[in-house]
């Protein structure tokens, strides 16, 4: 009666089993030679095992590299945010708060495009303009800021036909409903601005831009003075 050959999974399944197999052969262990993952040659198992523990380490280094980049551009970024809020702060003139706002985040996150418009509000061109309802609903309903494709929204046609994603966020008075404008920014990557991306930057910079603007004129007080 001939013996059956174990197939690669028996012998898989013996060594979960028999978890001390080569603590109680050790000879056995120092003499299994395997192939090299990137070259012709066989290797001793200890020297294998040291290659993949090489190659998690340098995938964490990577990964390790990766979140200090984002941790220095978040920090970069706040110092630039913390700047623009001080500027607006500074600002005597309300009317050019508008201009500011769009020149600085244009500036801090490196896009193409920043696109503001009010409404009921009293401002200087190109910034307030009759949008229309459809706009106005939109940016009312907007509880976070919007993240995703250009198409989907339709402040889309604001922009260059370049842009493939944006962020909409909507202008409204602290603990108010209605919004009283809208801010835009653009970009021509479309993984820029995406549906799963957070929000908390957006939101802030929607907050500090409303309570700035809040010191322009509303457009009825304004046509009854």
């Amino acid at each position: 009666m001939t013996r059956q050959t174990p197939t690669p999974e028996d012998v898989a399944l013996f060594l979960q089993a028999n978890p001390d197999f080569f603590q109680d052969h050790a000879q056995v262990f120092a003499e299994l030679r395997v192939p090299h993952p990137h070259e012709t040659r066989a290797i001793s198992l200890g020297e294998r095992q040291i290659l993949t523990l090489r190659s998690r380490c340098k995938e964490l280094e990577w990964k390790l590299a990766g979140l200090l980049h984002n941790a220095s551009g978040n920090e970069r970024i706040s110092q630039q945010l913390m700047q623009w809020c001080c500027e607006m702060l500074a600002e005597n003139d309300p009317q050019a708060i508008p201009a500011l706002i769009v020149e600085r985040l244009q500036n801090i996150f490196e896009l193409p495009a920043v696109v503001l418009r009010l409404w009921d509000k009293e401002g200087p061109n190109p910034y307030v303009q009759d949008v229309g309802d459809a706009v106005k609903h939109y940016a009312s309903a907007l509880t976070t800021p919007y993240c995703g494709p250009a198409a989907d929204s339709p402040a889309t046609e604001w922009l260059d036909a370049s842009t493939q994603s944006l962020a909409c966020i909507a202008l409204r008075p602290e603990g108010g409903i209605n919004a009283f404008g809208m801010l835009v920014l653009g970009a021509e990557d479309a993984g820029r601005f995406t549906s799963d991306m957070g929000t908390d930057f957006l939101a802030t910079i929607g907050r500090l831009a409303s309570a700035s603007l809040q010191r322009l004129p509303d457009q009825v007080a304004a046509d009854l003075a």
